[in-house]
């Protein structure tokens, strides 16, 4: 009789298990399917840590549209300075990202220097330019830690259309394609960030929010005007990594732009601002 109590136990106790991590994989916090009653529109209603995503008023992504855009002549306001480091890819379910696990180098935007932490890519893009939404975005997350013990915020921002390979998902390839379960890290080694071929002087520039949850606001966005290629292969393999709920998009729809400003850094625009 004891034995048989003990072996209920168990099972009961397998069943607990099984059925959590069932509804986990059912049912992740947040998804971008905007039917869903966990998709985007709802993300704010989620958790009260999340309520910037439905009450901001400075959320990205948006729409880089000519007619909003204010051409200027800052070359120079940029500067990359990244140096190779030892990185990890990891799976987190509704992307696969790249992190740097040391000094991995760093751009100075108007005197303050942002530190790279890590890569992750967005399919279809979030951003788009004169409403034309590209294949693949990639986000560079970089961090400048303030004296209160927080931080700030950079991200450049890469877009991709269908074309010739991506050097850099090249070189993780493999990498990606035996990536572990989700939340597990695997070292891929030695990795120069400058291998990011972003090409191009021009970018927007515009201050927004993170773009999944919390949604926190406040992020410099950097958007590089050139739009590089990458491969249905590719972008395939990023999205054969991660949960079923993401393998069709995990990009946030456009935000309201808000009369924010946005600024096109065209090195051989005039220094008067154009419109």
């Amino acid at each position: 009789m004891q034995l048989q109590s003990h072996i209920s136990t168990i099972l009961l106790i397998s069943i607990l298990v099984y059925s959590t991590s069932t509804r986990a994989l059912d049912d992740p916090e947040f998804r971008y399917n905007e039917k869903s009653r966990n998709g985007p529109q709802h993300w704010g209603d989620i958790k009260k840590e999340w309520a910037t995503c439905k009450k901001g008023n400075m959320q990205s992504p948006i729409d880089l549209s000519s007619n909003r855009v204010k051409v200027i002549h800052k070359s120079g306001d940029l500067k990359k300075n990244y140096k190779a480091q030892y990185a990890t890819v990891l799976n987190r379910g509704h992307d696969v990202a790249v992190n740097w696990k040391g000094d991995a180098g760093s751009i100075l935007i108007n005197g303050t220097h942002f530190f790279l932490q890590q890569a992750h890519w967005h399919w279809p893009s979030e951003h788009t330019i004169n409403s034309r939404r590209y294949e693949l975005e990639l986000h560079m997350v970089h961090v400048s830690p303030q004296p209160d013990g927080t931080n700030k915020t950079a991200v450049i921002g890469l877009l991709y259309k269908y074309g010739s390979p991506d050097p850099f998902l090249s070189k993780l390839g493999k990498y990606i394609m035996d990536i572990p379960e989700e939340e597990e890290e695997k070292s891929i080694g030695v990795i120069d960030p400058s291998e990011i071929k972003m090409g191009g002087n021009k970018y927007y520039k515009y201050m927004g929010s993170l773009t999944a949850p919390p949604c926190t606001e406040g992020v410099v966005w950097i958007i590089n005007k050139k739009v590089r290629t990458v491969s249905r292969g590719q972008v395939k393999l990023l999205k054969d990594s991660v949960l079923k709920y993401y393998t069709k998009r995990n990009a946030r729809p456009l935000q309201p732009l808000n009369q924010r400003e946005i600024l096109l850094d065209d090195p051989k625009a005039n220094n008067k601002p154009q419109y």
